[in-house]
């Protein structure tokens, strides 16, 4: 381990004492623990990556191009050829399946637990814009109580999508003005009183979700950007979190021109050149460049060992009563 990789986890566990760290979960978090890297996805027991949803759509949908792996113009591909129930049904038939969580989302639902039994901030925020429930479902297996934001796409085209917010207990809440919400329970000013994790770009229809919400075709990201400045979507107490935080990306590409896009607004509003990390193995050249432009230091490990160190040092943590005599 580098003395570079050190540091940063000393750096991540100060802010995540304070509870001033985002993680930002893509495709890629589900790579996490696959036994090989030639071991392909497989429903029911390995989530895809993006590039392979890509593949498989393009393959059920006979893609006729060459740009396999482009998701956001596969997907449009299918939807303009087949219709959006058809590509809809794909999407539902591929996650609508009881995933294994992997070490990674393992650890996530643990982490408010072992933060709250050392005296510290519990109320973790947690991005995603996968459209599975395997974070969700490690949370319930952790006997963690979580709130649920979730981006429901409108059914008219012309309206703007709203947020659903899924409450412990099952009950769903639409979100109908994001910047004086007041169901999001705080300690004191600012820090959650339990994690809430966000999906910004919708998901699987799963109980107690009513129906499924998928932005991925090149139509859905023009009219989720169109609409939906992240910045004043979301509740202004998740605002605040995002602006005043780190963020910490695993299973990222900046190469997607509609990630970039959506975290173009998160950074123009973060206040204090807030420090930001990204967790890729062997990254593109483009990745580096993009990361190193918006100043966000990259670490070229696998996210298991990343996890796996991180563990080791979140189970000696010091109580926060030590740290203050």
């Amino acid at each position: 381990m580098s003395d570079e990789l050190i540091a940063h986890y000393g750096t991540l566990l100060e802010q995540l004492k304070r509870g001033r760290v985002v993680p930002f979960l893509g495709a890629g978090a589900n790579l996490c623990g696959r036994p090989t890297a030639e071991t392909r996805w497989e429903r029911g027991q390995y989530l895809p990556s993006g590039a392979e949803l890509s593949q498989h759509l393009a393959k059920r949908f006979a893609y006729p191009y060459e740009d396999k792996e482009e998701l956001a113009r596969v997907a449009e591909y299918a939807k303009v050829w087949t219709g959006p129930d058809e590509l809809q049904g794909a999407l539902r038939e591929l996650f609508d399946a009881d995933y294994p969580p992997n070490s990674l989302h393992r650890l996530l639902a643990r982490l408010p637990a072992l933060l709250r039994e050392k005296g510290y901030p519990s109320g973790l925020l947690i991005v995603t814009t996968n459209y599975d429930d395997v974070l969700e479902r490690a949370f319930r297996d952790a006997e963690e109580e979580f709130d649920l934001l979730i981006y429901m796409t409108p059914l008219d085209r012309w309206k703007p999508g709203q947020l659903l917010h899924v409450l412990p207990d099952g009950r769903t809440i639409r979100i109908e003005t994001a910047n004086d919400y007041p169901d999001l329970p705080l300690v004191g000013l600012k820090d959650f009183v339990r994690p809430v994790v966000m999906k910004i770009h919708g998901a699987i229809g799963r109980a107690p979700l009513e129906r499924d919400s998928f932005v991925i075709t090149e139509d859905d990201y023009i009219e989720y950007l169109a609409h939906s400045d992240i910045s004043n979507l979301v509740p202004a107490t998740v605002r605040t979190r995002l602006t005043e935080s780190n963020l910490l990306f695993l299973g990222y590409s900046l190469r997607d021109w509609n990630l970039r896009a959506i975290l173009y607004h998160i950074w123009e509003s973060q206040r204090g050149g807030r420090r930001s990390w990204a967790v890729q193995r062997n990254p593109h050249d483009l990745d580096e460049a993009a990361w190193q432009e918006r100043g966000v230091k990259i670490f070229n490990v696998s996210l298991e060992d990343y996890v796996s160190g991180l563990a080791e040092r979140l189970a000696v943590l010091t109580p926060a009563e030590s740290e203050a005599l």
